[in-house]
């Protein structure tokens, strides 16, 4: 017998938040909707300088999971571009929803 998982079920939200439970993949995710094909320098600048051994290991990671494509042209010197996949493309609405969370309920400045 095949158990269903509903939405409610904390399986659910432990694997969105094992993809997204970190400070640099949301952001590094969001900086991928910017425009197509994305190089590893942009999304360092993009997310605000993650550094770069952080920013290789999500990448890593985020592929692993099927969430981004990463393409490497044989030149020199080398060059890789990512993509998000479908699967990655399904979290938008994700972090389009934290983005609007942040915004209604951020710390307000102190003077």
């Amino acid at each position: 017998m095949e158990s269903k998982l509903r939405p409610d079920d904390p399986g659910c939200v432990e694997a969105a938040t094992s993809i997204l439970g970190d400070k640099w993949t949301p952001r590094i995710l969001r900086a991928m909707t910017q425009k197509g094909p994305i190089r590893f320098g942009e999304l360092q600048e993009l997310t605000g300088g993650v550094n770069p051994r952080t920013l290789s290991a999500r990448l890593c990671s985020l592929e692993l999971e099927g969430i981004i494509t990463k393409t490497t042209y044989a030149e020199v010197p080398p060059r890789s571009e990512y993509l998000l996949t479908q699967k990655g493309i399904d979290l938008l609405p994700i972090l389009k929803s934290m983005a609007e969370w942040g915004l209604k309920y951020r710390p307000r400045s102190k003077k």
